[in-house]
């Protein structure tokens, strides 16, 4: 009994509101936005593909910005300013990867009758996507690599 009032207590706890971003991060967003949004146009025309075929535009901007993310992440992450994480993170980053772009170019594929390149395309994104992101973590937390730093959720500030 006194273990679901435990539980229950917790529950009722109140969420931990999220700090407003500030003017800085806003900008930084934007900015990175900007850029990464011109880097995910780029590849897009540099790597054309029809609506039959695995959209490999879509499947090289995911593994390379999760790749990026996780270097980013393992060797930066805790001494970066928060307008510095939103920037680069959810800016540059988030922009240049897209889950729209990777469910438009699924949707395209079922509907053109390619539905093995559709499944494909979902695990190689998994797959590859994730096996990126372990890569740069793991590079950017070598010793010894200029930059390494702990992981932290960016609640120190």
């Amino acid at each position: 009994m006194a273990r679901l009032g435990s539980i229950m207590d917790a529950r009722s706890a109140p969420a931990r509101r999220a700090r407003p971003l500030s003017p800085a991060a806003v900008v930084a967003v934007l900015a990175g936005g900007f850029v990464g949004t011109g880097a995910r146009l780029g590849v897009d025309l540099a790597i054309a593909h029809t609506p039959q075929q695995l959209a490999l535009s879509t499947l090289v901007v995911n593994v390379v910005g999760s790749f990026l993310l996780g270097l980013l992440i393992a060797a930066t992450w805790g001494r970066l300013p928060v307008w510095g994480r939103a920037g680069l993170g959810a800016g540059l980053l988030g922009s240049f990867t897209t889950f729209s772009a990777l469910t438009d170019s699924l949707w395209a594929l079922v509907l053109s009758g390619a539905v093995l390149e559709a499944v494909v395309s979902v695990v190689l994104t998994l797959t590859l996507g994730l096996g990126a992101a372990v890569a740069g973590l793991a590079l950017g937390r070598r010793p010894g690599h200029v930059g390494s730093s702990a992981v932290t959720d960016g609640s120190d500030e």
